[in-house]
């Protein structure tokens, strides 16, 4: 069974036990795979997701991403430290199979570390652009970049359709 068949199984098992309990709730509500988040000001992802065009960016919208950049860095930062650590204690097995073992998961376990520090800098920039009054507001067209995008991506910094352009400008052209 694929992992996508399992979800949909789950979600069905799970909506028809919430259908059999309250069926008003199973068709309004979808279980929800991650937490939601919430702000230290009380602000939820669902008000936020739900709050008017006209409060695009507002001081308590900048304010709930800020929070959730700065908690995403705080974990990158964290995972810098355990790695660190981990790489320290490197030991030297015997076995050549063991040994080539335990260099191939540093390698992976580093790589994953270089992706988090680009994202660290973008992070950054995000923190930097809040700052300014820029975040959420597209580079290159100055378009909203919206809400559900920023959720699914705090550091985006192109509109969905500015980045497809951009991508298929990189496929085309190359770099």
């Amino acid at each position: 069974m694929s992992r996508d068949s399992a979800v949909k199984s789950a979600v069905k098992t799970t909506t028809a036990r919430a259908a059999s309990k309250s069926p008003a709730k199973a068709e309004k509500v979808p279980p929800r795979l991650t937490p939601e988040i919430v702000a230290s000001n009380g602000l939820t992802e669902t008000a936020l997701r739900k709050a008017p065009v006209g409060e695009y960016m507002s001081a308590e919208q900048l304010a709930f991403f800020r929070e959730l950049l700065v908690k995403t860095q705080n974990e990158l930062i964290e995972n810098a430290g355990v790695t660190s650590e981990h790489l320290r204690e490197h030991e030297v097995e015997p076995d050549p199979t063991d040994q080539a073992t335990i260099e191939e998961e540093y390698a992976l376990e580093l790589r994953a570390r270089d992706r988090e520090r680009k994202l660290l800098k973008k992070i950054e920039q995000s923190l930097r652009r809040i700052d300014d009054g820029s975040y959420g507001w597209c580079e290159e067209t100055g378009e909203p970049i919206g809400i559900p995008r920023l959720l699914a991506r705090p550091t985006a910094t192109l509109t969905v359709e500015a980045q497809s352009r951009r991508e298929l400008k990189q496929k085309l052209y190359g770099d």
